[in-house]
């Protein structure tokens, strides 16, 4: 049977390092990486940095936040919903994920729907 890594619960089991990549921050927190992007949508508070390439640079707070969302989902067996209420108690910027924006549409794709529906009407009135 394998053993388990200890997860680390405080800064002094984190290394001294002002930032740490993605696969550096799943493993302090015995998680895969792309748990920690998909927590990233669910947590406001989790924002990582970006470098300009794009690649998540996770700052000692930020793997701090880690670790007691995964206390909180892994040990305690809370929901998100649940973590994220728990959060927003402990003082975090948390609320629900806001809707995504409307998509835009241009002026040009409404005139064509109103032509289109113009032409649908008298084509049923016709009938």
């Amino acid at each position: 049977m394998p053993r388990r890594t200890p997860v680390p619960t405080d800064l002094s089991g984190i290394p001294d390092k002002p930032f740490f990549k993605i696969g550096d921050a799943a493993r302090l927190c015995a998680l895969k990486p792309f748990v920690l992007r998909y927590w990233e949508t669910e947590f406001r508070s989790l924002r990582p940095q970006k470098t300009k390439s794009g690649q998540r640079l996770y700052r000692r707070e930020d793997v701090l936040l880690l670790l007691r969302i995964r206390e909180l989902l892994h040990d305690k067996r809370f929901t998100i919903e649940g973590a994220r209420a728990r959060l927003k108690e402990l003082g975090h910027d948390e609320a629900a994920p806001a809707a995504p924006p409307p998509p835009e549409i241009g002026v040009g794709v409404i005139k064509n729907i109103k032509q289109s529906l113009l032409e649908l009407i008298a084509l049923v009135e016709d009938r």
